[in-house]
């Protein structure tokens, strides 16, 4: 299949220019916010210069937090002496490369996964049709594939290792249903790991059924091995073909690894890609399986020691929550727990010193609690990226959910502050604990279209504990503390600084701002409200408001685009490169806070 008809329905010219142009606003913006390029303003409109005869020119409104709303439509270039439409994102990172320091290498590599990424904005451009009123209404796993990806990294659907092929097969936006593969490994090679009500039989049977089970049996007797031997494990039939055939081929032929047959269950791709939905029936297992593809920062593979350490920090984590009341029982958080996981490492890149990470992650599988299982009638989840979309006529979906909702926009943004707050400063404030609260890994539990409860996941890549000797992280054990990160106050502080605040409320607000549905200052002012709201009803914690202070002039500005073009590039290191430090960040709750003191 030569997808003919597919690339010329998606790739058309007036199609093309529309998603370079939206591509070419984030990708100022987002330079502009970390530093990497630095317009004038001439005559009102923004100006950057890449020589004498060539120059971009665009209006932006200037946003709190050193950030910039561009407007697509205004962009234009000046070339063989005059201004045209800017219609090419990759021309445009072609101009800059030698003015940030970025090298050809990297450069070519990034214009592929540009080209990727909008190849997938004109699938969504063209195909993507629903209204926001009509969105508002889908369940959980199928408006995740409605979302356009990443709101801050300008390359958001890289996805390099797949072809046209698998694009069209398993990308999330693609919504096509799929069932998983099974493979059965030796016990002698897999890490089992599991919370301690739940058994390695118990889990398998549950996923898979007796008939199914009995089935698996039958091939590994039929190839003479022992079922009491192996364990059983669904991977990716993208993985399969690309990644374990090739990287595992003694595993095969020694009888290590025993290739099954395909489970009799669909799922759906979330937007990480290999994250997958039961959709045969709701209330089993979210499934997270490794895919060696480069999206955003890093292969999306599994790392060994978090996969085989995830049940014991969800054990963790809950145990915190049984104990605090506020949590359980006020606000009633929901944590869907990573409750089984096998890990199976590569007998040879796991002895290899500083082998590349990437063939450190290729083969494991996460079993997550579903979302569905915490429901209580009336609910709906949807993850906190759905707030800043934007359907194709442009209103966004926030606003439909502030409609049905029956409050006002100001009403509607407290209540969500409200909800999402006061649990995350407590696991933060009084444990000494953060998630990673970015736009996947929170969920927002919708009644009647208000915001209800918060849901949080993901805590095998994104819990992090505090350096500081607090005496409720004495119970961390040592294992424990191998894999968690321990950070320092302000590096604790960032996980909701940056990966809630700027990583997706300064996207939300953008989008009710240019709206014309709140005042951009009255957004952030509930925001600090809800802060203080917090700190006035747990008092004793003074000295730890101190420490992880969201009140700061200023604060380290990270990078997620920097890191990429400048910093770091397509090396294959032994470890996954993070996010850049560089430079401040203006702190519009210091501005906010100071505005209120000074009357």
């Amino acid at each position: 299949m030569l997808y003919i008809n597919e690339t010329e329905s998606i790739l058309k010219k007036d199609t093309w220019e529309k998603v370079n142009k939206n591509l070419l606003a984030k990708m100022l913006a987002e330079y502009m916010y970390e530093d990497m390029i630095h317009p004038e303003v001439i005559d009102g409109s923004y100006v950057f210069s890449v020589n004498e005869e060539r120059k971009y020119r665009f209006d932006a409104d200037k946003r709190l937090f050193d950030s910039y709303d561009v407007h697509p439509a205004s962009i234009q270039v000046f070339d063989n002496g005059q201004w045209v439409p800017a219609t090419s994102a990759i021309r445009f990172l072609t101009d800059i490369q030698p003015l940030i320091g970025m090298s050809a290498e990297t450069a070519g590599h990034l214009i592929k996964e540009l080209n990727h990424t909008l190849i997938a904005d004109a699938n969504l451009l063209n195909n993507h049709k629903k209204s926001s009123d009509q969105l508002v209404e889908l369940d959980y796993a199928d408006l995740e594939g409605e979302m356009s990806g990443h709101p801050w990294i300008t390359y958001n659907k890289g996805r390099i290792g797949f072809g046209f092929d698998d694009y069209a097969k398993y990308a999330p936006e693609n919504q096509q249903e799929t069932k998983l593969f099974w493979v059965a490994v030796h016990r002698d090679r897999a890490q089992f790991q599991s919370v301690n009500e739940l058994h390695y039989e118990k889990l398998i049977m549950k996923e898979l059924g007796g008939e199914m089970v009995q089935r698996f049996n039958e091939i590994l007797r039929d190839n003479g091995r022992l079922p009491l031997d192996y364990y059983f494990m669904p991977v990716h039939e993208w993985q399969w073909k690309n990644v374990l055939i090739q990287n595992f081929p003694e595993d095969i032929a020694n009888g290590w690894i025993v290739p099954l047959e395909e489970g009799t269950d669909y799922y759906l791709p979330q937007q990480s890609i290999r994250t997958f939905v039961n959709t045969s029936n709701k209330l089993k297992s979210h499934v997270k399986l490794p895919m060696s593809i480069l999206n955003t920062l890093v292969y999306r593979g599994l790392p060994s020691e978090r996969t085989v350490i995830a049940p014991r920090v969800t054990e963790h984590i809950k145990g915190i929550f049984e104990k605090d009341r506020f949590l359980r029982d006020e606000c009633e958080v929901v944590l869907p727990g990573e409750v089984a996981s096998i890990n199976v490492d590569h007998a040879h890149y796991s002895v290899l010193k500083g082998a590349p990470y990437q063939y450190l992650e290729m083969l494991g599988t996460i079993w997550r609690e579903s979302i569905y299982t915490y429901l209580k009638p009336g609910e709906q989840p949807i993850t906190l990226a759905a707030l800043h979309h934007v359907d194709a006529n442009g209103k966004p979906y926030v606003q439909s959910l502030i409609e049905k909702s029956g409050l006002t926009a100001d009403e509607w943004v407290k209540k969500f502050f409200g909800v999402v707050m006061p649990p995350l400063l407590h696991f933060l404030y009084q444990y000494g604990t953060v998630f990673s609260p970015h736009g996947q890994n929170t969920i927002l539990i919708l009644k009647d279209y208000q915001p209800e409860r918060l849901a949080v996941k993901d805590y095998v890549d994104d819990v992090n504990i505090s350096d500081q000797p607090f005496p409720e992280l004495e119970g961390v054990t040592e294992d424990l503390r191998k894999v968690l990160r321990s950070e320092p106050p302000e590096g604790l502080t960032q996980f909701i600084f940056t990966g809630l605040f700027i990583c997706h409320l300064r996207y939300m607000s953008n989008v009710l701002v240019r709206n014309g549905l709140i005042e951009e200052l009255a957004f952030w002012s509930h925001l600090a409200e809800s802060i203080e709201a917090y700190q006035e009803r747990f008092p004793h914690l003074e000295e730890r408001f101190k420490l992880f202070d969201f009140f700061k002039p200023e604060l380290t500005k990270l990078c997620l685009n920097r890191n990429r073009m400048v910093d770091y590039g397509y090396g294959d290191g032994d470890d996954r490169p993070h996010a850049s430090e560089f430079g401040k960040v203006k702190n519009a709750l210091f501005e906010i806070r100071e505005r209120k003191v000074t009357g």
